[in-house]
Parts: C-alpha cells; structure tokens; sequence
C-alpha cells in the first residue's frame, strides 16, 4: 500500500505519502491564495522525499471539504487527474475528518474550521474515527458546543465562543489525513469518492442578461 493524500480545503496546503504503517513524507504550507500554484510542486516533493514515483503510488486520497469553492476543487481535480494518469482509485475524506483524526482525541469532541463571512464550517465526533453529526455551517455563536473540546482553527479565530483549540492541530495536515485512508482502507471500510462537500452556494455567480438601454 502506497497511499498519497492531499488537502486543500483550508489555507493549509499539505500533501503526504503513507505506506500503511507509517508517514513516509510530509509537506505543509499555509497559503490561503496559492492552492493551485502550491499543490503539484507539494506532491513532488513528498514523493522525492520519500523515493517514490507516481506510478508507485496505489491510491489517491484527496480532502473533500467542506472549504471554500475554489480552493477546494484544486485537491479534488487534481486528484482525479493523477488517479486517471496512474491508473488507480481515487477517494474523498471530509477535511474535519482529518481534522478530528490529527487531535488524538478519545473522548467527544467538535471540530470547527474557518469558513469565511463571520461563520464555521463544524461537525460533531465521539472520538478521533467517529463522526456523529455534520457537517454544518454556522455562525460561532450558533455552534452548539455545550461544554464539549472544540478543536480546529475556527476555534482559534473565536476563542470567546468556541475556545482556543488546545493543542490540537488547526489544519486537516496530510499525515493525519493519509493514516486515517491507510486505516480505513485496511480495514476494507468503503471510502466516497473524490466529491465537494459544499455547505453552500460559490460566490462567484453567472452574470444577468445586460440591461436594455433606450434613448
């Protein structure tokens, strides 16, 4: 097993290598803008790290949102292009999934992410595997958080309503991300495939008719 894995739903671009016991490479860098330019060159260099080929690589794991529109369909199709290239299958994880899986928590817990206009994207977990609910998006103050850890950057931009994340990591990193495929995988637990998770509508949106114009 030679899993690649990659998210790109939040400023964190980061992809990883995993051979099914262990992280082989990883490569992280925030850049809320670069997702497109950062991606490949982030995958070529976890591949040389690791002495790895593309045609080496025997699934593609991509992070499936929920995240903004644009950034998020960079991991989505490039994961469906080098799956395609390589012949091999490509699968989506929800981002709070790897979220939630890097806290190493085992207790029930929220993970709440950035999801712009004063809002976060949320789900619900029983520990690090098992999500419960969501995921959702909401104003912080809507989160119903009662008296539950709430891990993830969405925590750290409104610590007065959600706390300040803990120690956990902010980011769905793609170690987190390619162990929990690598696990699910093992185990034959079903995997989506590589969709966007869209909690609501792009903002881009397709121009009106032009407006008549009479002497």
């Amino acid at each position: 097993m030679l899993v690649l894995a990659f998210d790109t739903a939040t400023p964190a671009v980061t992809a990883a290598l995993h051979d099914g016991q262990r992280v082989l490479a990883e490569s992280t860098t925030i850049d809320a803008r670069r997702h497109g330019e950062l991606l490949v060159p982030t995958i070529e260099l976890v591949l040389g790290e690791a002495g790895a080929a593309l045609r080496d690589v025997t699934a593609i794991v991509a992070g499936s949102g929920p995240g903004p529109y644009t950034g998020l369909r960079v991991g989505l199709m490039t994961a469906q292009a080098l799956a395609a290239t390589v012949g091999v299958p490509s699968y989506g994880i929800c981002t709070l999934d790897a979220v939630a899986y890097g806290s190493g928590l085992t207790e029930p817990f929220l993970v709440a992410t950035d999801a712009r206009r004063k809002e976060v994207f949320w789900a619900r977990y029983s520990d690090l595997r098992t999500r419960l609910d969501g995921p959702f998006v909401d104003r912080p103050a809507d989160v119903p958080v009662e008296g539950l850890p709430v891990v993830g950057a969405g925590a750290q931009l409104y610590p007065d309503l959600l706390g300040d994340g803990g120690d956990a990591p902010p980011y769905p990193y793609a170690g987190a991300l390619a162990a929990l495929a690598a696990e699910r995988l093992a185990r034959g637990i079903p995997l989506d495939p590589p969709r966007p998770i869209y909690l609501r509508r792009p903002d881009a949106v397709v121009p009106g008719a032009p407006k008549r114009v009479t002497a």
